[in-house]
């Protein structure tokens, strides 16, 4: 007789409340109530992926109907627990509300559940990913749970609390399943595998456990993939689950660290090419990072909240060639970017340009004072040309020394010349005082414009992306020595948000509508 296989996740699903791992609360409650038979008409069952909210709505919807209850936990001997088990019994129903979602699903829902049980004591819905469903199904279920008849229960399951609205929430019991730590996964996992066949190594059980990330099911998964030889380690786990391709990750950060974005952005095309998301690539560099900078910062406690992915022998060495300011402020950037390719535009260029400001940034942490002095040694090639129409100007007071004109002159002077110096003037002045990374990022309309107001240079960024990365003392200080040449006057350098200038305009615009003999076309 053919059999089929069944993955290892449904074949060690608990049947019980005492097989479920890491939910202690939880379940002692669950058991507690149906022990007393003080059940409530509706359970909400709320937590991340994996953590056993589908599984204990299965095992409570046994549980209530079972015909020999053993301390509150179903006997699975019994035809109501057998048949529930493997659906025969209709008065249990499992629904997916992703896939019915509609007000007419739970209208057909409503008008079934008035029916008493046919064949157990209660009828059951259980409706996972609950807040999938519409506003308008929300309201037709709600009535129901409002006031519902002693045969029925539900039992809704969620990932996603905050979109269950609070009328709903406000009639059920709610029951919050945690995270699995890392520990409790590995111990079930070694369990599994010892029952399996299975030498399962307790690294390659602690590497699986903190890829799981807090899933139990995530883990069972994993050990299934992996469970193609009897002998299962750390290194055969890294392979299996394709572990090693997160070498080109590691290469990636090396690049950066070292300035040598040629190589890094052709590890980010040759990613890209081979089909792997940009944003998936910057995802999976600011993992990396993040358990560097725990590296760093907790050695010792630290290796327990890291994702996994790297040993720790890699994130040691890693971590010696980079400053833990870097590491945050490059983490930040990897962030930024990441927020801005969720916001919209071409991902790649945002994906580039993140890549490149990463490693522009090699040598401010360790020569943070050095960028600007070659800077002030260029003022002596332009100054003298151009300073002179400002001496001529002042030749007239002279013969009054007593008035002392020269302070404001020559701020009227800079106010003057600002008038016929443009944007465009700054930018040709600046190129050369710039790497090119920056210099693209500011000449760029898409990403700035300038402005010139009195002795005032405005940089306006498009993006919150682009206000961090133009808002740095290497640009302002080579725009200020620019316009410094071209004005012949000192200038102040302001970066800021260019939404601030439209606000600033529509408050004028609200301010002149007061005045009824005002009227805009």
């Amino acid at each position: 007789m053919l059999t089929t296989y069944q993955a290892l996740y449904r074949k060690w699903r608990p049947r019980t409340f005492d097989d479920v791992v890491g939910q202690d609360s939880v379940v002692e409650t669950l058991k507690r109530q149906v022990v007393l038979d003080r059940l409530s008409h509706a359970y909400l069952f709320t937590g991340t992926r994996g953590t056993g909210k589908t599984t204990c709505a299965k095992i409570l919807a046994r549980a209530v109907n079972c015909e020999n209850p053993l301390e509150g936990n179903p006997c699975n001997r019994c035809t109501s627990c057998l048949g529930i088990e493997n659906g025969s019994i209709l008065d249990v129903i499992e629904m997916d509300a992703a896939s019915n979602n509609g007000v007419n699903d739970v209208r057909a829902l409503r008008d079934e559940a008035v029916y008493s049980p046919a064949a157990v004591k209660k009828r059951v819905y259980i409706i996972d990913e609950v807040h999938m469903l519409s506003k308008d199904a929300f309201n037709a279920l709600l009535k129901i749970m409002e006031e519902p008849p002693e045969h029925l229960m539900f039992i809704l399951a969620t990932t996603e609390l905050y979109k269950v609205p609070a009328t709903v929430l406000s009639r059920c019991q709610r029951f919050s399943f945690k995270r699995l730590p890392p520990e409790v996964i590995s111990d079930r996992l070694s369990y599994i595998a010892l029952n399996e066949g299975l030498k399962l190594t307790q690294d390659a059980a602690d590497l699986l456990a903190r890829l799981a990330d807090g899933s139990m099911r995530d883990g069972i998964s994993f050990l299934d993939q992996c469970s193609s030889t009897e002998n299962i380690t750390a290194e055969h786990v890294r392979s299996a689950i394709g572990l090693a391709g997160r070498v080109e990750t590691e290469r990636l950060l090396r690049c950066v660290i070292s300035g040598d974005a040629a190589e890094a952005l052709s590890i980010l095309d040759r990613l890209h090419t081979d089909g792997k998301d940009v944003a998936a690539v910057l995802d999976e560099l600011g993992a990396l990072q993040r358990d560097i900078l725990l590296t760093k910062i907790a050695p010792k406690g630290g290796w327990g909240l890291q994702s996994g992915g790297y040993d720790s022998a890699t994130l040691k060495d890693i971590a010696a060639l980079i400053t833990t300011e870097r590491l945050m402020s490059d983490i930040e950037t990897v962030q930024s970017a990441l927020s801005n390719i969720n916001a919209g535009g071409n991902r790649r260029i945002a994906a580039e340009l993140c890549i490149m400001r990463l490693c522009g940034t090699k040598s401010s942490d360790s020569l943070p004072d050095e960028a600007p002095k070659p800077r002030a040694k260029e003022p002596d090639k332009k100054p003298k040309a151009k300073a002179e129409p400002v001496r001529e100007d002042v030749t007239e007071p002279v013969a009054r020394p007593v008035e002392k004109p020269p302070a404001p002159q020559d701020k009227a002077t800079v106010t003057s010349q600002a008038t016929a110096c443009t944007w465009d003037d700054i930018i040709r002045a600046v190129k050369s005082r710039l790497n090119p990374i920056d210099f693209m990022l500011l000449s760029d309309a898409s990403h700035a414009e300038g402005e010139i107001q009195n002795n005032t240079v405005i940089i306006r960024a498009k993006s919150p992306f682009d206000l961090s990365s133009l808002d740095k003392k290497e640009i302002k200080a080579a725009v200020k020595a620019a316009a410094e040449d071209i004005l012949g006057g000192t200038v102040k350098v302001i970066v800021t948000d260019a939404a601030s200038k439209q606000e600033a305009s529509e408050d004028k615009l609200d301010a002149l509508s007061k005045f009824g003999n005002i009227k805009f076309k």
